[in-house]
């Protein structure tokens, strides 16, 4: 097995049942190839670069995997066919990736995102008391 990251993007109108549906497919292509999925983010809603189909924004999508190359080959057949991915971009980061490596991965990747939900929420206290500061500040 290899391990890859895939990013894609998917219109900006489809709502969350839709974006749901199709993350569903790609990581099920993954797995029932005998992949496992290491890390999946959504990076949500973004400007792009550029106009991609006549589109400003997009909802971009990362996936962290470890799959065969005849599965990244079906997700990004899939990805061609299906209109609402705008774009998708698949590198390959390992030639092998055994099962100890991928377990270290996952464990990482959500070490990682228990520590930025922490941030994120230290931050949001923090912007509330300065708020409140601020108020308290112009009452005088």
């Amino acid at each position: 097995m290899r391990r890859y990251e895939t990013i894609y993007i998917l219109r900006p109108s489809l709502n969350e049942e839709q974006i749901n549906t199709i993350v569903d497919n790609s990581n099920s292509i993954v797995t029932d190839g005998n992949g496992k999925i290491i890390e999946l983010d959504r990076w949500g809603m973004r400007k792009l670069a550029y106009p991609i189909r006549k589109e400003l924004q997009g909802f971009y999508i990362f996936c962290d995997y470890s799959a065969e190359p005849e599965a990244v080959a079906e997700m990004e057949r899939k990805f061609r066919i299906e209109d609402a991915v705008l774009r998708y971009m698949t590198v390959k980061t390992a030639d092998a990736i055994s099962d100890e490596e991928i377990a270290e991965a996952t464990d990482k990747a959500a070490n990682k995102k228990i520590v930025s939900e922490e941030t994120e929420e230290s931050a949001d206290e923090e912007s509330s008391v300065e708020n409140d500061d601020a108020d308290t500040s112009e009452e005088e």
